[in-house]
């Protein structure tokens, strides 16, 4: 027996929710994206500060 792909599934149905969220509340969906953006780029730059105070230490 075929089983459905689930990885398809799961993401037609994330999709379907965020414009879902997108069109009932845009500025709520804005700030969410926002803030995940900013959580990202200081989790990048605390990495890079990381390795260079590593490699400044050798």
């Amino acid at each position: 027996m075929n089983s459905p792909p689930i990885k398809k599934i799961v993401l037609w149905l994330i999709v379907i929710f965020l414009l879902y969220a997108i069109f009932t509340n845009p500025r709520d969906a804005a700030d969410i994206v926002g803030t995940a953006w900013n959580i990202i780029a200081k989790a990048v730059r605390n990495i890079f500060e990381f390795f260079d105070a590593l490699l400044r230490r050798t």
